[in-house]
């Protein structure tokens, strides 16, 4: 595929127009905006002043997984890639369909999710119920996002660069306060504490959500200039400036505000604005409208991809695996993406739809780190140029994964 040109009855194809700095800010708007703008308030309302520790434990979680999707990217650069991973390292089409399934289920819940948070900090400027917001959300970025890849994800990326300014300010005013600076250690916990640290692990699945993202870049792979060296780079910038970020928002956050006035918060982050820095209040609170639907955007590109991807491998309808010759986008199946995430978003709250997302999220982990487990141990060799891990990081990856799912059930 080159640049999606056609040639005589060929049907239209996806654009290779993502360069690495695009990719990484995708990977950056699709991660950030759901994890602190939204979520902070209820890490730090479960894990108190640890919540950025549970951050942190979350991070290490993804980091095995990340490798392995980082080799798998360059191995099957396709859409709808943990399903190709998945149907190559068990051979079985139903399992990939299956997973494919879930990544879409975890994308549209996610959206949801998120669109949910962007309307606590919208009627935060404007009276207007969240029933009538959430549609016109819904609507408005399915259209963005429908617009053609480089416009929606150039979109994403403007989007981002606000959201992380935003952020950059509250930790620079944050820590300029030499007090806070002091206090910092405080966020550390006891290490034989177990209450404490139940509630920092209980805490970091919703922490988890705030860390999805980076496993949405393989499914803009088709749309990815050089994917086999592209994706690994973009994976791995995103994961660790993610981190840094999170961890630093955090620190700043429960050292600043009380956790459980956070928790109680529908718009956490701008009660922290408004304690360490002197700008009016309407400046963070439009930051995170941005980050929030930014969020939604990238979401929204992410799951019609598979949608389009299962269905041009012959798994789903192949009316979903239309593109339109115009905007050389997959609008069928966009569209079935916002219908899902409209429903979602009307019928369940925020921290429901967070937890699901992170458990469908580490299920599809566990798959993908046992198919590449089973390419390696089946000796199938990676094309030339592919980044390669070495067989204990997919397994670390399946037993973190599988760790963090059953000790969150065992803390509920």
């Amino acid at each position: 595929m080159n640049d999606g040109a056609t040639d005589g009855p060929q049907k239209p194809q996806l654009r290779r127009r993502l360069t690495l700095p695009l990719l990484v800010l995708y990977g950056l708007g699709v991660t950030i905006g759901a994890g602190i703008y939204v979520l902070v308030g209820a890490t730090a309302g479960r894990a108190g002043l640890y919540a950025p520790v549970s951050f942190v434990i979350a991070a290490l979680v993804m980091a095995f997984t990340a490798a392995s999707f980082a080799e798998l990217a360059g191995r099957y650069p396709v859409s709808a890639g943990e399903a190709a991973y998945v149907r190559a390292g068990f051979g079985s089409n139903i399992l990939a369909v299956a997973t494919g399934i879930l990544v879409i289920a975890a994308g549209t819940v996610s959206s949801a999710a998120i669109t949910i948070g962007s309307t606590g900090y919208i009627r935060e400027l404007f009276d207007i119920p969240q029933p009538v917001l959430v549609p016109v959300i819904v609507a408005v970025m399915g259209l963005i996002a429908a617009w053609g890849i480089l416009e929606s994800v150039m979109f994403a990326a403007l989007f981002t660069l606000v959201e992380a300014g935003g952020l950059v300010v509250i930790i620079i005013a944050g820590f300029s306060d030499p007090d806070l600076v002091q206090r910092l250690p405080q966020v550390v916990p006891p290490l034989g504490d177990g209450m404490v640290w139940s509630g920092i692990i209980a805490a970091g699945l919703l922490a988890f959500f705030a860390f999805i993202g980076f496993e949405d870049l393989v499914n803009v792979a088709e749309e990815a200039r050089n994917p086999k060296k592209t994706m690994p780079w973009a994976i791995f910038l995103t994961l660790a400036i993610t981190t840094v970020i999170y961890f630093l928002v955090a620190s700043v956050a429960v050292l600043s505000v009380p956790p459980e006035v956070l928790a109680a918060s529908s718009a956490p982050l701008n009660d922290v604005f408004r304690k360490v820095t002197d700008l009016p209040p309407v400046v963070l609170i439009s930051i995170a409208i941005v980050a929030t639907l930014n969020t939604v955007i990238v979401q929204f590109i992410m799951a019609s991809r598979v949608i389009y991807g299962l269905a041009d491998q012959g798994n789903l309808p192949t009316i979903f695996a239309r593109v339109n010759p115009l905007t050389r986008t997959p609008l069928v199946a966009t569209a079935m993406v916002c219908a899902i995430v409209l429903t979602l978003a009307l019928a369940f709250p925020l921290e429901g739809l967070a937890e699901m997302t992170s458990r469908i999220t580490l299920v599809v982990f566990a798959l993908v780190n046992v198919a590449l487990i089973r390419l390696k141990l089946g000796g199938k060799p990676a094309p030339d140029g592919v980044f390669i891990v070495p067989l204990p990081v997919p397994v670390a990856g399946l037993l973190a994964s599988l760790a963090f799912l059953g000790g969150d059930y065992l803390l509920n």
